[in-house]
């Protein structure tokens, strides 16, 4: 198809594309009260600015601690979201967008629901606002104070390029296509994680892993003896951190000198607790990146592939295992393992598990753990036959994890590549 472009004030478009503002494609803003409403311990979701993510389509309902009863549902909001409203942050993560796929729950204040007309497809304005051309769009909206923040009529005077109904449904038809591999991917890593942790309890913490005649080991009269930290199967002991691995931990060069830091993914991948918010199992993407020049002046150090790393600091016991040769700032701690008869795969499992409050606190200001602390946590160390056989039982799990995370990263890439082309029409689908 030779298409013609019209230049206009958001660039260049096809010439038969409209320009319209986003408050002529809405039928509805839900906007509720610019305050907390009456909350209960159970009860309908109140979604929060924390339920938007960058990485995710639809709202992540995992994060809500706040509810509602149904008479606050009737009574103290001025609007409901339903299914297909676009929900848009007006204070913090400008620029997040987030679109819902089910009928649930009410929004807070600092977030507001779009509801466009009949004619337009929600989920083409859904993919437009997560344009990054827009996304910038939004931040110079900004109108100050301690945290990013826009206000409404702004927003809805926002020009945005309009395809035919028919377009609109074949560009989102693509997009949306490649969302939902990438969210069936994470929902399967989600189940066989669920299973990895729901054996390594059964083993490891009701101690039920086979005995010599493949029958539940404690249930079936199995010797647990004393071990100053609690009854463990005999055999097993307990061991500091410290004296099964090497442990470092991250750097971060001077935030001033800016030239230490990139976004080049052929620099190398320096590790924040965001990043490991934002990973699963396995940490393969990372928002920023360090020079090598940066990891020789600062002698910061490099965490090999395979490698558990653990925040201690601010956001205490985001654990992952590295994919790649990889860096960290100094609130991630990188255990190597020196003990041969452990796997990561172990490791990540036990502080999934680990109740991080016993260790105790260090800052009045932030959740954090003493290093040293860090290096004196007790490990359980199981005889190296239940090891290995538990090896051959989890290691095809992690492997299923990490490549359905490869694959997944490659959508991303995709997808990421393909919107600001199909949302300019660089790239024609009908």
């Amino acid at each position: 198809m030779n298409t013609k472009f019209k230049q206009t004030e958001i660039g260049e478009i096809p010439e038969e594309w409209d320009i319209k503002k986003i408050n002529n494609v809405t039928e509805k803003i839900i906007d509720n009260r610019g305050k907390t409403p009456p909350l209960v311990s159970k009860g309908f979701e109140l979604l929060e600015v924390n339920a938007i993510l960058e990485n995710k389509k639809t709202p992540d309902y995992s994060v809500v601690r706040k509810y509602v009863d149904e008479n606050t549902c009737k009574t103290w909001f001025r609007g409901h979201i339903k299914r297909k409203d676009i929900l848009i942050p007006t204070v913090g993560t400008i620029g997040n967008v987030a679109i819902l796929e089910e009928t649930r729950g009410e929004i807070a204040q600092n977030l507001i629901g779009l509801r466009v007309k009949k004619n337009v497809n929600p989920d083409y304005i859904y993919y437009y606002l997560k344009n990054p051309y827009h996304k910038e769009r939004l931040l110079n909206l900004d109108i100050g104070g301690v945290q990013p923040s826009i206000k409404v009529p702004h927003f809805l005077n926002l020009d945005i390029a309009l395809p035919s109904l028919n377009e609109q449904q074949q560009i989102s038809s693509i997009l949306s296509f490649l969302d939902n591999k990438i969210e069936l991917n994470r929902r399967m890593n989600k189940t066989l994680e669920d299973m990895a942790k729901a054996l390594f309890k059964h083993w490891f913490v009701d101690f039920e892993f086979p005995n010599e005649e493949g029958k539940p080991y404690k249930s079936s009269g199995g010797e647990v003896v004393e071990s100053g930290l609690g009854m463990i199967p005999r055999d097993w002991y307990f061991d500091k951190l410290m004296n099964i691995a090497d442990i470092t931990i991250g750097r971060t060069p001077p935030r001033m000198q800016s030239e230490w830091f990139s976004e080049n993914t052929n620099d190398i991948a320096w590790i924040s607790i965001r990043d490991m918010g934002d990973s699963g199992t396995y940490i393969s993407q990372t928002s920023e990146y360090l020079t090598k020049d940066a990891v020789k002046r600062f002698n910061i150090p490099v965490i090999p592939e395979n490698t558990v790393i653990l925040s201690f600091k601010l956001t205490m016991g985001r654990v992952a295992i590295t994919t790649t040769t990889m860096l960290s700032n100094e609130a991630i701690a990188h255990i190597k393992l020196t003990n041969e008869s452990l796997l990561p795969e172990y490791i990540y499992l036990f502080f999934k598990k680990f109740d991080f409050s016993s260790l105790g606190t260090t800052s009045s200001i932030a959740t954090a753990v003493n290093s040293q602390s860090l290096k004196h946590i007790p490990i359980l160390i199981p005889d190296t036959k239940t090891m290995s056989l538990f090896a051959t039982i989890i290691l095809p799990i992690f492997k299923q994890i990490k490549e359905n995370i490869k694959q997944t990263d490659i959508l991303v890439r995709v997808r990421d590549s393909l919107l600001p082309k199909l949302m300019s029409g660089r790239i024609r689908i009908i």
